[in-house]
């Protein structure tokens, strides 16, 4: 059969969560699947590392989907004047876009949550929020089914869109391969390199309001008032939205001196960084998922989080669980990862457990399922 795929977010060194799981996802998928012929559809020049198999036939609809306008006329125009000549047997998008209008076609949606409808404040330009809120709930309907990465945002889209939920599978995220624990000598190596040997707490994400960075300041500022250390604090992420408050917390940090800021690095660098850390501080205020906390289950290091939306469902027990809204539950749960080995330990050692329920062969093969079940039906 012929299975034309939304490929858009596979971009060349800039993969994020949504574009790892449609990389790690599809990459399995290609190969243990050779009896199946699939059409990527690029939005603009692709990287041949994309290619995953013989069995896979890029090509590139326009325009490039770069804002609300493109976005619409790449999903309503580009991608059905490509399905109209490929005749595909199943359409399949993996960041849950999907053209409204394709008739004919079964469509499989992965739609991974629904921030923009719990946190509208966080999205700066009023034309996203528009589209967004104008065509999400059309591409939750139009698909034949639907899969999601938590049990969470599959009760969200019941809820918010009324769609069925018999029609919506849980397919886990994964985490890298690469992400494993060091030993001492190496984890030593790396504070040397990245921290003059000192240990650390580690952000991982996008700088973006969502991502609570702001009071992770203030936690950290709030930790060094109250345990006398070297500690410092790592921040991994892309400044792409620093300005404002984020940048305002800061600036007003006593001990701004101690924030390490890496921007954005890749899988070799995470994966060091993760494993010498003394615990990952992922507290947003709203995730469909949480891929870095597998990360850190699989890294082998403590994981502070949010007791709010999915990231509860994936932390499970191996995680001190805070309010994201609370800068002192934060910096009291950093306190005691940093005190009380035991406890840092138990973390890690139910970390270990927990990880054995995500891996991206297993998101793979459920994400196939929810394919074949709709190609059954056809």
């Amino acid at each position: 059969m012929k299975i034309a795929v939304n490929t858009r977010l596979l971009l060349k060194d800039r993969l994020d969560g949504i574009g790892w799981f449609t990389h790690e996802c599809l990459s399995r998928i290609v190969r243990q699947h050779p009896e199946h012929q699939f059409y990527f559809l690029f939005d603009r020049p692709f990287d041949e590392s994309f290619v995953y198999a013989p069995n896979v036939t890029p090509l590139v609809a326009y325009p490039p989907a770069r804002h609300p306008y493109l976005w619409y006329l790449f999903f309503e125009w580009g991608i059905p004047c490509k399905v109209r000549k490929i005749k595909p047997d199943l359409f399949l998008s993996t960041d849950g876009w999907v053209p409204t209008g394709l008739s004919g076609v079964p469509v499989v949606n992965v739609i991974h949550d629904l921030n923009f409808v719990h946190q509208p404040d966080f999205i700066v330009k009023k034309t996203v929020k528009r589209y967004y809120d104008r065509y999400f709930p059309q591409f939750a309907h139009r698909a034949d089914r639907i899969a999601t990465v938590s049990e969470y945002t599959r009760q969200d889209l019941h809820q918010q869109y009324g769609v069925p939920l018999s029609k919506i599978d849980v397919v886990y995220n994964g985490s890298n391969d690469q992400y494993c624990p060091l030993s001492a000598e190496e984890q030593k190596a790396v504070k040397d390199k990245y921290t003059g040997g000192c240990d650390f707490f580690l952000f991982v994400g996008l700088i973006h309001k969502r991502k609570n960075l702001a009071n992770i300041f203030r936690a950290f500022d709030t930790f060094k008032r109250q345990q006398s250390s070297d500690a410092k604090l790592v921040v991994v992420g892309d400044k792409k939205w620093w300005q404002g408050e984020i940048e305002d917390a800061y600036l007003a940090m006593l001990h701004r001196q101690d924030v390490i800021m890496m921007g954005r690095q890749p899988v070799e660098v995470l994966r060091q960084l993760y494993a010498s850390s003394r615990a990952l501080l992922y507290v947003s205020f709203f995730e469909g998922f949480g891929i870095p906390i597998v990360e850190a289950f699989n890294a082998e290091t403590a994981v502070i989080t949010s007791n709010v939306t999915a990231m509860p469902e994936v932390a499970g027990d191996a995680a001190l669980l805070v309010d994201p809204y609370s800068v002192g539950e934060i910096s009291a749960a950093m306190l005691q990862v940093w005190n009380d080995d035991a406890c840092r330990e138990a973390l890690i050692a139910r970390g270990r457990e927990r990880r054995q329920l995500f891996s991206w062969q297993q998101t793979a093969d459920k994400l196939w399922r929810t394919v074949e079940t709709v190609l059954k039906e056809r």
